[in-house]
This record gives structure tokens, C-alpha cells and sequence, in this order.
């Protein structure tokens, strides 16, 4: 996609109501909300707080980027800000309480304000990549109503960031050496990442019955996918992108 076109696909996301049917979770049993609330808290001050790179990405010089992919860089902060939204909304409809702080969300934001812009675009992918691993859990438990409808439209929106995400990568037009630093970087950042929230996040695993097995299998799932978002070459040397399966 060009530039141009992620940026008309935010333009119409944004346009979206918040989803309903968030105010009281009847459906939500009443043993899983403490430990979910508290989950979704968490997420949801990670979700609020990526503003920052929004005022930088004016300043920024990187190749592969321009105008229109500033201005899509700055409707995905918007958007995280609508998840923040919704998650807030699930939180208080579990009889929970958002939080002004937490470790895990310092952790990624002192990832974030690491060296350079495609540092803190790879602190953001990984947590697109675990975020959206650990709302796909959290739905797949749920049973229906409107708490598992919003994950699930969440999960949608995080699988397009990751795909955003990856084609920045893709179009940085690294060498082998690049390539292979990238790639170390990138497993042990997402790898840091899965076992902060696993650890974090344990009970609510334990408590809706997601066993650690798979919840592991889940993460690596969407990190070795990400993994593969950086450019290959055909056998002509022509510039291939690997990207997301639709």
C-alpha cells in the first residue's frame, strides 16, 4: 500500500462510533472480572500513551517516509487513543479502576525514548504484536456480548498497525548486516516484551483457563510475523515484501 492509502484507512476509521454494550459485561463471569479489569487497566494506560512520537515524526528524517506518512503516523496515535477509549470503557463496566501508572507501561515507554525514530517504531511494534496477541486470548474466552466484540475489533485494528508497522520496515532498504542486526534486535525486544506480560498478566491467564502453552504459541505466532516483514530479495535481486496474511 502507499502511503496515501494508510492514511485514507485511518481517515475512515476514525469516523467509527465507540462500540456499545460496555457499561455492565453481564455476560462476563463474575470470578474473571477483578483479574480482567485489572489486565485491561494495564493495557489501556499503554494504549493512552504514545503521543510523543506523533510530535517527532514532523522532525524526522528517514527514507521511505513522507508527508502523507506523517500524517498516518499521527491518525495510528489517534486510534491507539480510541482503544485507550474503549478499553477504559470495559474496565469501569468490570467494576474496575484504571490506573495513572504501572511497571509494564513505564518499561515500553523508557523503550520508546530510546535513540531513534525506528527504535521506538520497533518498541511499538512489539507491542502491537503481544497487544494484539493477548486480546485475541482474552476473545477467544470471552463468551459473546459486547466486551468480546470490541477485542475482537481491537484485534482487527492491531493486525492492520502491524502490517503498517512492517511496511516501514520493509521500505528501509537494509543490507545483509542491517537485516541480521535488525532481526536480533527485534527477537529480543519481542521476546523481553512476551515475558513482561506473561508475568504481569498471569493471573488473568490462569483464571480464564489460557493455558501458558498457548498463550506462548499465540505471541510467538505474530512475532515470527513480524520477523518476517523486513525486505527479501528474489533471485533478479528485485525488492519483495513479506507481508500479513488478509
Amino acid at each position: 500500500m502507499r502511503w496515501s492509502d494508510w492514511r485514507k484507512h485511518f481517515e475512515l476509521n476514525r469516523r467509527r462510533p465507540l462500540p456499545k454494550g460496555l457499561e455492565r459485561a453481564e455476560e462476563v463471569p463474575e470470578p474473571w472480572r477483578p483479574a480482567l479489569a485489572a489486565s485491561l487497566a494495564t493495557f489501556q494506560l499503554g494504549e493512552a500513551g504514545e503521543g510523543r512520537i506523533a510530535h517527532e515524526i514532523d522532525r524526522a528524517k528517514v527514507p521511505g517516509i513522507d508527508a502523507d506518512y506523517r500524517a498516518a503516523l499521527k491518525l495510528f496515535v489517534a486510534e491507539e487513543g480510541r482503544h485507550a477509549r474503549i478499553l477504559g470503557l470495559m474496565v469501569r463496566g468490570l467494576g474496575g479502576k484504571l490506573l495513572a501508572r504501572n511497571w509494564t507501561e513505564r518499561l515500553f515507554v523508557f523503550g520508546r525514548r530510546l535513540l531513534g525514530l525506528r527504535v521506538k517504531l520497533m518498541v511499538l511494534l512489539a507491542a502491537e504484536v503481544i497487544g494484539g496477541s493477548f486480546y485475541g486470548l482474552l476473545a477467544s474466552r470471552l463468551p459473546e456480548g459486547g466486551l468480546r466484540r470490541a477485542l475482537e475489533e481491537i484485534c482487527e485494528d492491531e493486525q492492520h498497525h502491524l502490517d503498517y508497522h512492517g511496511e516501514f520496515f520493509a521500505r528501509q532498504g537494509w543490507g545483509v548486516v542491517l537485516r541480521a542486526v535488525w532481526q536480533a534486535g527485534w527477537w529480543s525486544l519481542a521476546l523481553a516484551a512476551m515475558g513482561v506480560v506473561l508475568l504481569d498478566h498471569r493471573r488473568t491467564l490462569r483464571t480464564m483457563g489460557i493455558p501458558l502453552m498457548e498463550a506462548v504459541r499465540a505471541f510467538l505466532s505474530l512475532v515470527r510475523e513480524a520477523a518476517n516483514h523486513l525486505p527479501v530479495f528474489s533471485e533478479r535481486g528485485a525488492l519483495k515484501v513479506r507481508g500479513f496474511p488478509s
